[in-house]
């Protein structure tokens, strides 16, 4: 979709937690000519002593998997050209590919070097007309077991794929839109040390009821790590009660800064974007400059 007035930047039409399954796609503004692919896969994700849960009968496997992460789209110059700022790690939604987030740079931190990811599990196959569909996840919406699962699975493999190609004294800062943003914020839980801040858009929370899925919460909370949280008032995906569960979590373990956008469905707009840019300032994670 396009942009559907001036203040709403557009979504597809994202996967209900009942049974739609389509895209939760921003709408993409990435350019060939300054975009980068950085090649090189990974060695293959372990699952890291978690045992993996039940068959998805959504996406073919097992909720928990073992993931790799191998394709990444970064900013100019393999996104070193302004490697005295924080490296943006773009994480994309249900549905979706590295492009949507990639785009989304230019308006919100235009000045920072940014590595956009795309999902290992194929929804559907890239092809000459358009971009391929992808996900984190085995479903577009998880719950219980499943979601703790697959987002320790997810962020275990990002957090790989930090590890092989992100200079260790290079500050990270994930941003990620639903599916995204709740990775950009399992990160937290898998290893906050190495994440300068986090940026959930539309983004929920793992539960944490199984053991060991969720390893960092009591390191996490002696951090304070800055976060920010997003989300519309009129979110059709993402319920009314996982909003809050998210938002009392977020509160309880790290420093937030959360906004609400009256009227806005599961997507993203400038005044959102406006208050990121805002925030990214204040937190030293940006110059500020468009």
């Amino acid at each position: 979709m396009g942009i559907l007035d001036p203040s709403v930047i557009a979504y597809g039409d994202a996967a209900s937690r009942v049974g739609r399954r389509c895209s939760d796609r921003l709408i993409s503004f990435a350019h060939p000519d300054t975009d980068a692919y950085i090649g090189g896969m990974t060695h293959a994700s372990e699952n890291h002593g978690v045992p993996t849960g039940r068959r998805s009968n959504v996406v073919p496997g097992h909720f928990g998997d073992p993931l790799t992460v191998t394709t990444a789209l970064s900013s100019r110059d393999d996104a070193t050209g302004a490697a005295g700022r924080p490296l943006m790690l773009c994480l994309h939604g249900w549905g979706s590919n590295e492009d949507d987030l990639a785009g989304m740079m230019r308006y919100v931190a235009p000045y920072n070097d940014y590595v956009s990811l795309r999902a290992p599990l194929v929804l559907q196959e890239a092809s000459p007309m358009q971009g391929g569909a992808y996900s984190w996840l085995h479903d577009a919406i998880p719950v219980g077991e499943d979601l703790d699962h697959d987002a320790f699975a997810a962020a275990s493999a990002i957090d790989d794929w930090v590890a092989t190609h992100v200079a260790p004294e290079r500050p990270v800062v994930p941003i990620g839109f639903s599916q995204g943003g709740m990775l950009a914020i399992q990160l937290l839980r898998v290893h906050p040390e190495r994440y300068r801040a986090a940026i959930s858009l539309s983004g929920f929370l793992a539960p944490g009821v199984v053991p060991h899925t969720h390893p960092a919460d009591a390191r996490l909370l002696d951090l304070n790590i800055p976060t920010f949280y997003g989300y519309g008032s009129a979110d059709t995906v993402v319920p009314k009660y996982d909003i809050y569960e998210t938002l009392a979590w977020l509160e309880e373990y790290t420093w937030l800064t959360a906004h609400e956008y009256r009227g806005l469905d599961h997507a993203v707009s400038l005044e959102e974007f406006a208050d990121l840019r805002e925030w990214l300032l204040g937190h030293d994670i940006t110059s500020g400059l468009m």
